[in-house]
């Protein structure tokens, strides 16, 4: 039997898998045959990505995460929220550090963002705004608030990792059609963005406060994807009329999370805060070789589903 549990960050849903506890072992290739057998909404147990929280030499406990495509991001926001939840619930401790494909991170438990939310708070980090860090070819190092011919001649992009690849435009109004076209035309670009990238549209709400929906590379249209609510945060910052050190209000279709974006010497950090919420626990049978799998027990948490309902609703009457 294999156990998982069913969480999301921001509506942005996830299989959290614990090697460390029950000492599980894949191979490369499982990892990707499980994403793309159990992420699957039609078929599978439905969700953006995979989280395997695994063994660390450098920190509590690492973190891979796998979209439901099969291929692995550099790092994802909303997920290692639920990972910190995670670690922290099994270590007792309000911080702990996780480590990620390009950094250890320090993740704390933090002040709630809305009355029953727990609230975890990561550091996301590196950033860089060289566009050799995306990977992206362009004309320029850096491409701040500049027009990519190949991908639009409306829309002006900045392009930042995060450290996984992304690039922010801002808008009068999110158009989701607009967004998914873009989207998918820029990581048909390989001559552009020869690794894919995240492309998110941002819109002002009010000084402080923000709506952002991103086309997140390997899922698709996303409730909300951790790293671009932070890069988009930080270019609000840097085109917009938002703040260093103040907690901005960052609206998703699936919630909404505070970004708190610092900088020193020149260089930026940003921290992501939010929910880390279990809708489910369960058990199932997996047989990759046939690509097959079937439920065993399950346990909702109604009452983590509920208040985070009311959160949504907040959310969805501020834009």
């Amino acid at each position: 039997m294999l156990e998982f549990i069913k969480c999301h960050g921001s509506g942005n849903d996830f299989i959290l898998i614990d090697e460390m506890t029950h000492n599980y072992t894949f191979t490369e290739d499982e990892r990707r045959e499980l994403s793309l057998l159990l992420c699957d909404r039609n078929d599978g147990v439905g969700s953006d990505g995979i989280l395997f929280v695994m063994d660390s030499e450098k920190a509590q406990a690492r973190m891979r995460m796998f979209n439901s495509d099969g291929t692995e991001a550099e790092m994802c926001g909303n997920g290692l929220r639920c990972v910190a939840r995670h670690v922290i619930e099994q270590v007792g401790h309000s911080n702990v550090k996780i480590e990620t494909q390009k950094a250890v991170l320090a993740v704390e438990q933090v002040a709630e963002i809305y009355d029953g939310i727990d609230t975890f708070s990561v550091a996301i980090e590196p950033v860089s705004f060289e566009v050799a860090s995306l990977p992206m070819n362009f004309e320029k190092s850096e491409a701040l608030d500049e027009v990519i011919p190949e991908l639009s001649s409306k829309l002006t992009f900045t392009a930042l990792s995060v450290p996984n690849p992304h690039i922010v435009t801002i808008v009068d109004e999110v158009d989701q059609a607009d967004l998914k076209a873009t989207g998918e035309k820029a990581n048909q670009l390989t001559s552009v963005f020869p690794r894919g990238v995240n492309v998110s549209f941002v819109q002002i709400l009010e000084k402080n406060k923000i709506f952002v929906q991103t086309y997140e590379r390997g899922v698709g249209l996303t409730n909300a994807c951790g790293t671009a609510m932070s890069a988009s945060t930080l270019v609000s910052t840097i085109l917009g009329p938002n703040e260093l050190d103040v907690p901005i209000v960052v609206i998703n279709k699936g919630g909404l999370v505070n970004c708190v974006v610092e900088k020193a010497e020149r260089r930026y950090t940003i921290q992501l805060r939010g929910n880390a919420t279990n809708v489910y626990t369960a058990a199932i049978e997996v047989d990759l070789e046939n690509k097959r799998w079937d439920w065993g027990e399950s346990t909702t948490h109604q009452n983590e589903i509920d208040i985070y309902e009311k959160l949504k609703d907040y959310a969805a009457s501020q834009v």
